[in-house]
């Protein structure tokens, strides 16, 4: 008798919602009691710890340009007039004063949440800064022409300022470690006495940002523990992605030691999907390696595996390309997509804009917009028919538009004002989409790896020439390896150069877009 599993059991339903002309349910892996009531806890979006310490440096720096001018323009120059020396003498007092509290190590979110460590680090550098440009100008001899009240309005104002800075930015990063924004949150591989030493280590550090959600573990024998450290066990391995996509999840960690290799490849085969970072401690191992090899949680070493794509400061610099290119691309398209309103609206009856549900990040399903291009009473929402060559159910004006992927314009909207897809990226498919009659992911391995970052307009694939019908399965393939190779190579120019191909790609290489 042939083992039930999740692919019959959607091949069943798909069966079953064809026969009653109802839409195929899409299946969700089964998760433990325990894994549901901690997906089911309210989540917010975390904050890097990266960006807000740099947010900070250019904060300092802005307040002390802004206060040493504003004294010299209030007081020195009413007096002597307006000299560049003086902005010059602001501008570099400012820097170093950056680069002392760098050296002083008050550039960490964990300084940043108490109070006396990091004003008196804060007070005896900025004091360092002053004594610095004294001497500085003593062996000049510039001391006479530089204003004794304004450089001690400038040092007294400017510490004001800097203390009332620190506090109102302690009140901020407590409420977010309250809110749980500051938190890695982190998942456990390994429910053994390795895993429980793990969860101890971790838990024993003191203002550590380390939130253990619980473990996870294949076995069911005596080894494998029901809690480690008080952390619960909340699924197997086989759980995680589906734990992951339903919560929030920053990193996982594996307790097994390195010598596990074979069991250790089998899960991360498993895992790398996700856009999570993976790590492998290494607390127990006797075999050590140089200090940098290492990266550390507190003082535990661990081994960097995989990397979550994109994050930091490339996040926030995607996010700008994204917003301020998409809004340009929008006004500048605006006419384009007003005549192919207009000419939908001629063509054939039914709404302008056409909406189906997509794979967005991390297999989040997304509502994705695009001109109808379909008769609207054969639009077909969850992607269950390809189109192809002459199809009868494409309109004449829906030919042009998908010829020319025009129809994909209006998913500007998701891009400047949704959010959920950026400008360039792995393209969104169908949360239904069959290379005959097998879904995506389960002809190609590997194939929710190209999730692990916003889904795009357009992309390396596009532009290469795998765009358009999906009819074999080297074409899905090129599509994933193509996407992939995009995520590890990520840059803001690699972006820049794919939106500018664009065009070129879209009148040269659309044999395959019907």
């Amino acid at each position: 008798m042939e083992p039930i599993n999740a692919r019959s059991i959607l091949a069943a339903a798909a069966a079953d919602a064809a026969m009653t002309d109802r839409p195929p349910v899409e299946r969700r892996q089964r998760l433990s009691q325990a894994a549901l009531a901690v997906a089911n806890q309210k989540v917010r979006r975390a904050y890097s710890p990266v960006v807000i310490a740099g947010a900070v440096r250019l904060a300092d720096f802005a307040l002390l340009s802004f206060v040493g001018i504003a004294l010299y323009l209030g007081y020195v120059a009413r007096l002597a007039g307006l000299h560049w020396e003086y902005i010059a003498a602001i501008f570099g007092m400012t820097t170093t004063a950056v680069v002392c509290f760098q050296a002083a190590d008050i550039y960490e979110v964990q300084i940043f949440r108490g109070q006396l460590r990091q004003m008196t680090r804060m007070i005896s550098s900025w004091a360092f800064v002053f004594l610095l440009f004294i001497g500085a100008s003593f062996f000049a001899k510039l001391g006479g022409e530089v204003s004794r009240l304004w450089l001690s309005a400038f040092f007294f104002v400017g510490l004001a300022a800097l203390v009332a800075e620190r506090l109102f930015l302690r009140a901020m990063v407590r409420a977010w470690a309250h809110d749980g924004r500051l938190d890695r949150r982190t998942i456990i591989v390994g429910s053994d006495q390795n895993g429980e030493k793990l969860v101890e280590a971790l838990n024993e550090q003191d203002d550590s940002d380390i939130d253990i959600l619980g473990v996870f573990d294949d076995r069911n024998d005596t080894r494998a523990l029901d809690t480690c450290a008080g952390s619960p066990k909340l699924g197997k391995v086989d759980d995680i992605i589906e734990f992951a996509r339903r919560t929030r999840v920053d990193l996982v960690l594996f307790a097994l030691p390195i010598s596990a290799e074979t069991r250790i490849l089998e899960m991360l085969k498993k895992l790398w999907v996700l856009p999570v970072d993976i790590r492998l401690s290494a607390h127990t191992n006797k075999l050590r390696f140089r200090p940098r090899s290492y990266s550390y949680l507190g003082k535990v070493p661990t081994l960097d595996v995989f990397e979550a794509p994109i994050t930091d400061w490339d996040l926030v610099m995607k996010w700008l390309f994204d917003r301020v290119g998409g809004a340009v691309i929008l006004l500048l398209a605006a006419p384009v997509m007003a005549l192919v309103t207009l000419a939908i609206k001629l063509d054939s009856p039914g709404p302008v804009l056409f909406r189906q549900k997509r794979f967005g990040f991390n297999n989040e399903r997304i509502d994705v917009f695009k001109f109808r291009s379909l008769y609207h009473d054969q639009a077909d929402p969850l992607a269950s028919r390809v189109v192809t060559k002459n199809d009868s159910r494409v309109t004449r004006v829906g030919r042009f538009i998908r010829k020319t992927s025009l129809d994909e314009l209006p998913q500007l909207f998701n891009v400047v004002f949704k959010g959920n897809l950026s400008l360039v990226g792995p393209r969104p498919h169908a949360v239904q989409g069959k290379l005959q009659s097998r879904l995506f992911d389960e002809a190609v391995d590997g194939y929710f790896a190209r999730h692990r970052v916003k889904p795009g307009i357009t992309g390396w694939a596009q532009i290469n020439g795998w765009r358009g019908e999906v009819d074999s399965e080297e074409k899905i393939q090129k599509r994933v390896e193509f996407d992939l190779y995009y995520i590890e190579n990520w840059s803001v120019l690699f972006d820049l150069y794919i939106l500018l191909k664009t065009p070129l790609a879209l009148m040269t290489k659309n044999e395959n877009a019907y």
